[in-house]
């Protein structure tokens, strides 16, 4: 039998999940929506009720031209004579159950690491079911969270193998974050087979149609990746030459800049979007974020100050702008400098897409999971050791991992989409030395982002131009005599080139300072 991993259903029978609802009514309604393969899943019940059940289970899926796998119980499946089995890390030895099952049953194998990914592969399993990506509710004591950044890391260990095998990832998959599941844990050299799911078809008050739109969200791009161009330019001049026209853009189209940030830098943050032609909203109400994610326009989550209430808002306005597609810039504010800040990363980076992540030295790394030197503060730690290549690389991996934008701000920023990175020279060291030019530099990437959707690399880069070269400017006028006067200098300039590329003057570019860096 040909197998189609696709949309793998993994029952569970607790009244929690299933409630008063007939499992084999669920799943029979499950594979007429269009789920593929069923595991039979019941850790609660005695062996004479699971013979039962399975055994009308099997009636339903033969009946389908689907598989039927039961979980851990070899000797249910060959009580009932169903298609093969699904063993845990802890259940009974491969090898035992093919020996027992013989060579046509399909064996699966769960494995949380690349360790046990590669040793199900090398002992014979016929496919793996990796996880737990996010928590779930449906299983208790896993050993760990992958998330989507393990996901992609077994998979791309897999593709080294010379032996493949199909894939399905598992936990806390539903209907939102099924499309992201196979957009950031995915990787070309190893792409998902399939996806299982649980409560999303076994609680669903119609399973039918529940699996159909798991189905339809299988088939299409996730919104925030729907305009992307997949193969932007690699040639910088080319790039250069389009910085100008998306300054005058922005300065057309005067896009929404949400802003969820620290109270410290609201007003600034605010100035700086008006000053290149954007409309700030500074709204940390989550319960807002639908509306405002529905006008067009980007958020900026910037976690200067995290407590759980902001938690809870800004996991709000993830949802909704991921939604609509719109972009989100992530600015994971003094993130290394505690154990809260940290578990809060964790937190929004498994619940969520951001296209952009913006931070300093320590900020990224502590997001790739590398930090060297525990931060301060909100201000950057040098990394000792950490050279320019370093930089370079940690930006590439964790671009790659994401599927997204990362920049790491310093003296020279180093941006990367995964494929292409860049140094950014420009700027003064004046801005280091005031209030919030970290946060408003995510807010005017955030407004680029929002009018150029097709290269996100090419918006964010315009944005830092834009930003550092006004700040260039400003330090040359003779009345700037040093931080207070820079401020309001530096806004007059912004406003200035600004009004410069509304009326299609685009020198300013030339002052770039960028080196496309070849790793």
């Amino acid at each position: 039998m040909a197998v189609d991993y696709s949309l793998y259903l993994v029952t569970d029978s607790t009244r929690q999940i299933l409630g008063d609802a007939d499992l084999v009514r669920v799943v029979d309604e499950a594979i007429k929506g269009g789920v593929t393969i069923v595991q039979y899943r019941d850790k609660q019940n005695d062996t004479r009720e699971l013979i039962r059940v399975a055994t009308q289970l099997h009636a339903v899926t033969r009946r389908h031209h689907v598989p039927l796998l039961i979980n851990d119980r070899v000797d249910v499946a060959l009580a009932v004579g169903c298609e093969g089995v699904h063993i845990g890390q802890d259940d009974m030895d491969l090898q035992l159950a093919r020996k027992i099952l013989g060579d046509k049953a399909i064996i699966g194998v769960t494995a949380s690491s690349v360790d046990e990914a590669v040793a199900a592969v090398e002992a014979g399993a016929d496919y793996l079911g990796l996880g737990t990506v996010f928590a779930t509710p449906t299983k208790e004591n896993t050993k760990s969270i992958i998330g989507t950044a393990g996901l992609r890391s077994i998979l791309t260990s897999l593709a080294t193998l010379s032996r493949s095998v199909p894939t399905v990832c598992i936990g806390g998959i539903n209907a939102d974050t099924i499309q992201r599941v196979v957009y950031q844990g995915s990787p070309k050299t190893k792409p998902l087979d399939g996806v299982a799911v649980v409560s999303a078809i076994v609680a669903a008050r119609d399973p039918e149609q529940a699996a159909r739109l798991l189905r339809r969200r299988l088939a299409e791009p996730p919104a925030f990746a729907a305009q992307i161009n997949l193969t932007p330019s690699q040639d910088l001049g080319e790039l250069l030459a389009r910085v100008g026209s998306i300054a005058q853009r922005v300065a057309q189209q005067k896009p929404l800049c949400h802003n969820m940030t620290n109270l410290v830098v609201q007003n600034f943050a605010a100035n700086v979007a008006l000053a290149i032609g954007g409309s700030p909203i500074m709204s940390s109400n989550g319960l807002e974020a639908r509306d405002l994610a529905s006008l067009g326009g980007s958020l900026v989550l910037n976690m200067g100050t995290v407590t759980p209430e902001s938690l809870k808002n800004y996991l709000l306005a993830m949802a909704a702008y991921n939604a609509t597609g719109n972009p989100i810039l992530f600015d994971p504010v003094g993130g290394g400098a505690t154990s809260i800040r940290r578990e809060a990363i964790a937190t929004l980076m498994s619940s969520g897409y951001f296209d952009v992540i913006k931070g300093n030295t320590s900020e990224i790394l502590t997001v790739l999971g590398e930090q060297r030197v525990a931060q301060r503060g909100v201000d950057s730690t040098p990394n000792s050791g950490f050279t320019a290549e370093d930089k370079a690389r940690a930006v590439k991996r964790l671009a790659q991992r994401e599927r997204n934008i990362v920049i790491m701000t310093g003296a020279t920023d180093y941006i990367s989409d995964g494929i292409r990175v860049f140094a950014i020279s420009n700027g003064h060291e004046y801005l280091g030395s005031i209030t919030g030019s970290g946060c408003t530099l995510g807010t005017t990437i955030a407004a680029f982002a929002a009018v150029e959707r097709g290269d996100r690399l090419l918006a964010a880069l315009a944005a830092i131009l834009i930003y550092e070269i006004a700040a260039e400017q400003a330090t040359q006028r003779h009345d700037v005599q040093g931080t207070g006067t820079f401020m309001a200098a530096f806004l007059d300039q912004l406003y200035a080139i600004r009004a410069q590329s509304l009326k299609g003057d685009f020198d300013w570019v030339a002052a770039a300072k960028v080196e496309h860096i070849h790793i």
